[in-house]
């Protein structure tokens, strides 16, 4: 199973067990994630090889149902950057709803300087999190983000010394598994069709997963702690 299966596949058993709160993304050893095989790309192999409808369908049998996937996952995901994030590497940080970064990370959309574009939906991504003006900044120069500017910026919400990185990711992975699961997936999905959606059919979707989360028995769990002020423990029912 290459690395796109077991991501996918990885999603679809995150979003099937709802004792799954919260997921941390992070990096092995000291990069986040490099991005693209340069050897492929200079070998013309792999995604780089073929004519161009094969590299083209490539993409959309390959790289590109990463995105998908991890746009469609059901439970928070938390990008916890120990590194450099480059290329893909910066796409798959952005695909997380939250990212905490380590001192020693940073971001680039190095794609350009490799005469390529993003291909796995940075230019979608991207401007969401930071803004059309410094989203083209990024993609169009391919220079890189240190962690403190892309603190600034909004592309991280916490920059931390690298050692304390996954306690931080992990400090935050609890505070929204503290939460009732399927209001918490409910209200991310909410936030992920409100970047297309209209106000009117935004207001028309939470009405009805709103009218959903109120006959959980979570939400009653909820309410009595609340007022018998209480930590209440909730089990995704």
């Amino acid at each position: 199973m290459d690395v796109v299966d077991a991501l996918v596949a990885c999603v679809d058993a995150v979003n099937a067990d709802y004792g799954v709160r919260a997921v941390i993304v992070t990096g092995a050893g000291s990069t986040f994630s490099a991005g693209g095989n340069v050897k492929d790309m200079a070998n013309r192999q792999g995604l780089f090889g073929g004519k161009p409808h094969e590299q083209r369908d490539g993409y959309r049998a390959g790289i590109q149902r990463i995105p998908r996937a991890m746009y469609n996952c059901d439970v928070p995901l938390i990008a916890a950057v120990n590194g450099p994030a480059i290329g893909a590497g910066c796409d798959l940080a952005l695909m997380c709803d939250l990212r905490i970064a380590s001192e020693k990370a940073f971001f680039a959309e190095s794609f350009v300087k490799l005469g390529i574009i993003p291909g796995d939906g940075g230019a979608w991504l991207l401007p969401k999190a930071v803004g059309m003006a410094r989203a083209a900044e990024m993609i169009l120069t391919g220079d890189r983000v240190d962690a403190t500017q892309a603190l600034e910026w909004g592309l991280v919400s916490n920059v931390v010394p690298p050692d304390q990185l996954l306690d931080e990711a992990r400090a935050l992975a609890n505070r929204v598994a503290a939460n009732p699961p399927h209001s918490v997936r409910m209200a991310k999905k909410l936030l992920r069709e409100g970047q297309h959606q209209s106000l009117d059919s935004l207001l028309e979707l939470s009405a009805a997963l709103q009218a959903l989360v109120q006959q959980t028995t979570d939400h009653t769990r909820a309410v009595n702690a609340l007022m018998e002020k209480r930590t209440a423990a909730f089990t995704g029912e």
